[in-house]
């Protein structure tokens, strides 16, 4: 099952919603359950890097079905997922990727978000993939 248009926009607007609250600006990507990006925005002069950033974010978060932080964890030195950033054209493994559950619990998508510190971030993008379950 895929994220439908309308649930990726509801996930942008409470994403939007919440980088407005924190006072900060953000680039908010969402991908369905293939990875394909099906919404996306810039605000205004939010950071250009981070457009690719957002998207590379979500689509970690849909490959291994977890939050990107939780991935990061993994992949230090020493860790089981060391050096896994360098896979798949490379992921990124710090906070701002999480999945995006249906209201059954099956994962539909996932909602990446870059432009201010990981915890900022992670919060938008928990604000976002809150809106869709």
């Amino acid at each position: 099952m895929n994220i439908t248009l309308e649930q990726a926009e509801r996930a942008i607007a409470a994403a939007k919603a919440k980088a407005a609250a924190l006072n900060t600006l953000m680039n908010i990507a969402v991908v369905d359950s293939g990875t394909n990006l099906v919404a996306f925005v810039h605000m205004d002069n939010a950071w250009l890097g981070s457009i690719d950033i957002s998207q590379k974010k979500a689509r970690t978060a849909r490959y291994f079905n977890m939050p990107t932080g939780e991935i990061g964890k993994l992949s230090q030195p020493g860790g089981s997922l060391y050096n896994i950033e360098h896979s798949n054209g490379g992921l990124i493994t710090f906070p701002g990727g999480i999945p995006i559950k249906n209201a059954t619990g099956e994962i539909i998508g996932a909602i990446g978000v870059s432009g201010d510190t990981v915890e900022n971030d992670h919060a938008v993008a928990q604000a976002g993939a809150d809106a869709v379950s």
